[in-house]
């Protein structure tokens, strides 16, 4: 399929320069809507292909990546680009931008990606008005995932990501925009770091991935989690200003990423997993900073009809246990633009 998709540690590396890492953070209360939660650190990533012998057959069959995740704990996915590029990001092959069945091609009615460096960062699926609900780890077959409520079968899980790059006359065209077009502001760095590249991941196949190596036959049924979703924050997710026929009708790099949960983790890979995130009441006493962010030079997005219906999984796996502390208003750093007023609101 072109570049090859890279791994570094806790950073995938996308063609075009496009860097995305997976970050832990504190779940949010399913009531109310609440500033951007902080990151915790970058959930590890390692290849589902050095474990042939370890990892279940099936993710060696879709190739990509895995990462180890406590069931209810909540994830942001960080973003960087050099230049941009169109990324589509799929919850058990649901857009969780459009709510729509995943798609190897881009679609603007309704839009189903986000636009990179514009989008810094994606805390959950859209729900319009200036809003996400936070992505949260939870087991298939109970029906609490998106894939689940949205499709009406849990099938896929984990997270699924696609890009595609400008053709090669936008792309100088905005070379010669970018300081007035693009401008950053240096907010990715108010969250996360850039790292180099590592090892190349196999280039994944339209029908379905790299021919994997042979599955032993004791390899082991696959975990199964996927995203749910949580609390309600505060979050545009920002409308693509530019013609559709600018971009590739082509990927140039997709990976799938694989919810392991702790002890599958600890098999595949025999390494120990990350300990839970701190718990919220130590967040806030320590005074650490939660964030808002908004630009003014960017339309949010219609809010996405599949999406509009999804219950949170607090309905599905009960209340939480860990009783909310609220986020004092100093503690709330804001990014970007002023934002003026905030209503609550394949393989």
């Amino acid at each position: 399929m072109g570049e090859q998709v890279r791994i570094s540690d806790s950073a995938l590396e996308l063609p075009g320069g496009a860097t995305v890492r997976f970050m832990r953070t504190l779940r949010l209360p399913e009531t109310g809507t609440h500033p951007l939660p902080p990151g915790l650190g970058a959930f590890p990533l390692r290849r589902v292909a050095d474990h042939p012998d370890r990892a279940p057959a099936e993710w060696l069959g879709h190739g990509g990546v895995l990462l180890p995740v406590y069931q209810r704990e909540a994830m942001w996915l960080s973003f960087s680009s050099p230049v941009p590029v169109a990324l589509q990001i799929g919850v058990g092959k649901v857009c969780a931008v459009s709510g729509r069945p995943w798609s190897d091609r881009l679609g603007r009615d309704p839009q189903n990606y986000v636009v990179l460096p514009l989008q810094p960062w994606l805390d959950g699926i859209n729900s319009g008005d200036g809003t996400i609900r936070q992505f949260v780890a939870v087991p298939l077959g109970l029906g609490a995932t998106v894939e689940g409520q949205v499709s009406g079968e849990e099938v896929w899980g984990g997270v699924q990501l696609q890009v595609f790059e400008l053709r090669e006359e936008a792309l100088q065209r905005w070379r010669r925009e970018q300081a007035r077009t693009y401008d950053t502001r240096g907010v990715k760095s108010a969250k996360t770091a850039k790292t180099a590249f590592g090892a190349a991941l196999p280039a994944m196949a339209p029908g379905g991935g790299p021919v994997p190596p042979p599955a032993p036959t004791a390899s082991r049924p696959a975990p199964a989690m996927g995203l749910g979703a949580g609390g309600r924050m505060v979050q545009e997710v920002y409308r693509d200003d530019r013609p559709l026929s600018d971009w590739r009708t082509e990927p140039s790099g997709r990976v799938f990423v694989h919810l392991s949960t702790v002890p599958q983790w600890r098999t595949i890979t025999g390494e120990p997993a990350p300990r839970s995130p701190v718990d919220r009441a130590a967040y806030n006493a320590a005074g650490l900073p939660w964030f808002g962010y908004y630009d003014a030079d960017a339309e949010d997005l219609a809010p996405a009809e599949p999406l509009a219906g999804v219950k949170p999984v607090g309905d599905w796996l009960g209340d939480d246990e860990q009783p909310w502390q609220p986020v004092a208003p100093h503690q709330v750093q804001q990014l970007g633009d002023d934002p003026g007023s905030v209503g609550d609101g394949t393989w």
